[in-house]
């Protein structure tokens, strides 16, 4: 009886130390450095400043000297009537600035990109004035007179830089009107006929398919449809006058080359000659 007792306490005692090494052999936790939410909180709010001072310094020109004042205005929750003041002033600052940095120099590139030609003190007083409903002008004829006058500044820019192409196209023109396979149409227009058509003459909006050559009085072909390998299709109102008013007197069939002065083409004012062959009227 005795060695059965003492068989069944060392079953026990087994059964016991194998429970105790299951337990052991569970994995326990990983161990967190952690703080509190609020010292959480406060670290977060001191990282956030990384970097701000620059920030403030180069985006918004806030002198580091006066970091005082920027403190005072973080604290404050509401403008109060002097600091709405002082941002309406502070906007007018600015706005002086690009009036006289930007703005006046992209007048003077409007009317010569080389002169410095607008009175920045009349510019400043007008743009002031009128801020102040003091100006002689409305701003509908202020902005009339200034666009009249851009458009004349855009003109003579225009003469400066192209005119001999008017000039040189102009005495093509005089020349080639003298030759007796050219006609002239009351427009100014200049033709010559290589191939007389048999069908019909489109109207304005008729549209056409052609097969043209576009070229410089100097030989320089700018554009081709030939070359391309394809001729084109559209209106004959959709294309500039010069076409239009030889297109709709062209028997389907023809084939013509005219010359069309300051077409306005590139260059600007350049005498533009073209061979249209008028393949047919696309129904």
């Amino acid at each position: 009886m005795a060695v059965l007792v003492l068989a069944a306490l060392v079953s026990l005692n087994a059964s016991a130390a194998r429970k105790r090494s299951k337990k052991k052999q569970k994995p326990q936790a990983e161990k967190v450095d952690t703080v509190s939410i609020d010292t959480f909180s406060y670290a977060m709010g001191i990282a956030q400043t990384n970097g701000l001072i620059n920030y403030l310094q180069q985006r918004m020109g806030v002198d580091p000297k006066y970091m005082s004042d920027f403190l005072q205005g973080f604290d404050q929750s509401q403008l109060t009537e002097a600091d709405m003041r002082m941002k309406a002033r502070l906007a007018g600052m600015e706005i002086r600035q690009q009036v006289e940095g930007q703005m006046i120099k992209q007048v003077n590139r409007q009317i010569d990109d080389s002169l410095d030609l607008v009175n920045t003190q009349l510019l400043v007083m007008g743009f002031r004035q009128a801020l102040a409903g003091e100006a002689t002008y409305s701003t509908d004829s202020a902005q009339a007179i200034t666009q009249r006058q851009l458009d004349f500044y855009h003109k003579q820019r225009m003469e400066k830089k192209y005119g001999k192409n008017r000039t040189d196209g102009e005495a093509f023109l005089k020349e080639n009107a003298k030759r007796d396979s050219v006609k002239t149409t009351a427009s100014g227009l200049q033709y010559k006929v290589i191939t007389v058509g048999t069908g019909d003459v489109p109207t304005a909006t008729d549209r056409v398919k052609v097969n043209y050559e576009g070229r410089l009085t100097d030989g320089t072909v700018f554009d081709s449809s030939y070359k391309r390998n394809q001729p084109a299709t559209f209106a004959c109102n959709q294309v500039i006058k010069g076409w239009t008013e030889a297109l709709t007197m062209m028997p389907v069939g023809s084939k013509w080359e005219i010359y069309i002065p300051e077409a306005g083409k590139i260059p600007p004012f350049s005498t533009l000659i073209f061979t249209v062959e008028l393949l047919e009227i696309v129904k």
